[in-house]
């Protein structure tokens, strides 16, 4: 074993490692429960915020920096970290049984969708990290670079094959942006976990599929295994909007508790560099070199925007349904980690899902609804980020979403309540779909052959590929 490496078994458990509420997270935890026939209902709130929400600004920030540091790691605990463990801490949350195939890649609850409808795993090749940046400040990114790189020198000495990109992102962060910093530790080859996983579970010529998200960035990136993102495609902004006299960043600022005056960017190096939920390539080259071994087909597939994903699914999804004798004419607006693959295949429902609040994301699912088939009913799940942006979608576009609905029109009101600043768990999600109607026996498996035609027939003038 090379000096500074982390004995197998040893390190901290990936319970402990992966940050709470970090999409990846849940959505292995949703398509786990999802392929034992169990819903979401345990999936709480790390942040329990919504006592807050009629105190100050100043009181809803400082309560949620407390929070957070109660579930981040220390700076010393990032040395601890085996991201081998991590890998199998994930795979270990599977049925053990043998699978028709597997989905990997870019966390997007689309995918999620698309391996439940398959009947497979799905596995994230890439995990999100909260560590402590006790003097920090918001409005601070030199700082924060600073204090990346010397956390980022721990982690890759005992875990040479991640890269970690480290993303300051006051837009959708906020005031934790100033407290903790964002590690997103990206595998540059196929774990071990993962490769014996497959070995064992997938059935004879299985196919693997891999999903990436192709979203550029500006990167500043040293070549040392650690590279660092101002502000990220999921915000809602533009990478202009994090220049120093961006109207739009002082608004960030102004409501995450900083000051626009002391705003300085670090140089770039990169102009277009995958963002943080991009795959490694050398990952893909893991996955691919696996799959020629063991005679597995490995298909692909990139999307240029999470919403191109999210529709191509969601036609995919009428479809099967409708191959099963079902109407397919519901619909369900998720949002973030408000969703339940599980609920919505025992509902018979069409999931749709949105990235996140921000007007971006929104006008995705009403450009998708505008060009569909009406459905009958639509029910909206819109996930409040705890914080306010400019970027942000108001109550009266999310209620426009819900106005698609023939018959039914509805915004969950326990989530819209206290919107933008007050946050629900993931289980709200599971509680709204629990009261829809039992459209059983769920449809059988998806074959994956006809999943691929459907991405491409769905997802080619939306710019997804897929090959």
């Amino acid at each position: 074993m090379q000096e500074g490496l982390t004995a197998e078994g040893a390190g901290l458990a990936g319970d402990r490692v992966v940050a709470v509420g970090s999409t990846a997270r849940v959505l292995v935890a949703a398509a786990a429960r999802a392929l034992r026939g169990v819903d979401c209902a345990d999936l709480g709130q790390a942040m329990p915020l919504s006592r807050f929400t009629p105190a100050p600004e100043s009181v809803r920030r400082a309560a949620a920096a407390r929070a957070a540091g109660r579930v981040a790691l220390t700076p010393a605990q990032t040395a601890e970290v085996d991201a081998e463990r991590v890998g199998r801490w994930i795979v270990d949350q599977y049925p053990r049984r043998r699978y028709a195939g597997v989905v990997l890649g870019s966390p997007h609850a689309a995918a999620v969708h698309l391996a439940v409808a398959l009947g497979v795993p799905w596995l994230p090749a890439a995990f999100e990290m909260t560590v402590h940046w006790t003097r920090g400040a918001v409005d601070q990114p030199r700082a924060a670079l600073d204090h990346g790189a010397a956390l980022a020198a721990r982690l890759l000495a005992g875990n040479p094959d991640l890269h970690v990109r480290q993303v300051h992102c006051p837009a959708s962060r906020g005031a934790l942006a100033g407290t903790t910093v964002s590690l997103t530790a990206r595998w540059q080859a196929l774990p071990l976990a993962y490769a014996r996983f497959l070995a064992d579970r997938l059935e004879p010529n299985a196919p693997l599929l891999l999903v990436r998200d192709a979203r550029t960035w500006p990167v500043q990136d040293e070549g040392r295994g650690h590279s660092f993102q101002l502000g990220c495609p999921s915000s809602g902004l533009e990478p202009v909007d994090f220049h120093p006299d961006s109207h739009a960043l002082r608004q960030v600022l102004r409501s995450a508790g900083g000051d626009g005056a002391r705003w300085e960017p670090p140089e770039v190096s990169a102009a277009r560099e995958h963002a943080e939920q991009g795959v490694e390539v050398g990952f893909e080259v893991g996955v691919r070199q696996w799959a020629q071994r063991r005679r597995h087909a490995l298909h692909q597939v990139l999307f240029p925007q999470p919403a191109a994903l999210s529709a191509a699914t969601a036609d995919l999804y009428r479809r099967w349904l409708r191959a099963a004798g079902k109407t397919g004419d519901r619909l369900v607006v998720e949002c973030g980690r408000l969703l339940d693959p599980w609920q919505v295949v025992r509902a018979g429902m069409v999931p749709y899902w949105c990235e996140n609040a921000t007007r971006r994301s929104v006008e995705g699912v009403e450009w998708w609804l505008a060009g569909s088939e009406p459905f009958s009913s639509v029910d909206v799940l819109p996930e409040s980020p705890g914080m306010r942006s400019p970027a942000l979608a108001g109550l009266p576009q999310w209620l426009a979403v819900a106005a698609f609905g023939r018959r039914r029109r509805a915004l969950d009101r326990t989530a819209a309540r206290g919107y933008p600043v007050a946050s629900v768990p993931t289980r709200r999600a599971t509680e709204v779909l629990r009261g829809q109607p039992y459209d059983l026996p769920v449809p059988p498996p998806l074959a994956v052959d006809d999943a691929l035609a459907g991405l491409r027939d769905g997802g080619a003038p939306l710019g997804l590929a897929v090959f």
